[in-house]
């Protein structure tokens, strides 16, 4: 299963929480007595309880820890994982939307090929990836992806070699040549396709976060 090799990729989100310290009371005695050993064994054994009990009911539970990957409707194989679920409006056809991105390549050991956070203005501020939904000029599985989101959502999606790169002038793409080349002479190794491996050398995940849209 291709969802078995993005394990170490899951984010999680743990709720924010109190730390709480607790501090060792110092005993001073000269000479060890097989009563002081005694009592620094029940002190720390009750330490450690207490320690567990304040863990197990001050730490909640991971979100993602249950979350899962789950089919977008009509994308042609695209699974997608909610990051975080946003409250705004969910873009249609004509939208120009506005996104940040990472991208992967579930090949290489999951290499990041481009991120817009690597592209920054004048003020040092990243510039999010803009795009008209339907315009066609994205590789399916991320309009895909972004058409069913609300702004302010972030959503990681699995998009396979079918809804990717079907040629190597579909956007978002790294603007530097030799990113560029290094996925491209990846996805399109004739070797490798020949193989079989196309499968998994197109295989894309992206994470994708909708900043904003505008009607047109």
């Amino acid at each position: 299963m291709i969802l078995q090799c993005f394990a170490a990729l899951q984010c999680s989100i743990v709720p924010h929480h109190p730390t709480v310290r607790l501090v060792h009371p110092k005993i001073i005695s000269p000479t060890p007595s097989s009563s002081t050993i005694t009592r620094r064994g029940a002190l720390s054994a009750a330490l450690i309880s207490t320690t567990f009990t304040l863990i197990l009911t001050l730490t909640p539970p991971s979100k993602s820890a249950i979350a899962e990957f789950s089919e977008l409707p009509n994308s042609g194989g695209v699974k997608a994982l909610e990051l975080r679920l946003g409250d705004g409006e969910v873009p249609a056809d004509g939208d120009q939307v506005a996104v940040h991105y990472y991208g992967r390549l579930a090949a290489k050991q999951g290499w990041r090929f481009d991120s817009t956070y690597d592209h920054k203005d004048e003020n040092g501020e990243p510039i999010p990836f803009v795009f008209v939904i339907g315009s066609g000029k994205v590789i399916s599985g991320i309009e895909t992806a972004v058409k069913s989101m609300k702004v302010g959502g972030v959503r990681r999606v699995v998009i396979p070699p079918s809804q990717g790169y079907q040629n190597t002038s579909q956007e978002p793409v790294p603007p530097n040549f030799f990113d560029r080349q290094r996925l491209f002479t990846t996805i399109f190794n004739p070797t490798r396709l020949a193989n079989g491996e196309g499968s998994t050398l197109g295989t894309l995940v992206f994470d994708i976060e909708l900043v904003s849209l505008r009607r047109k």
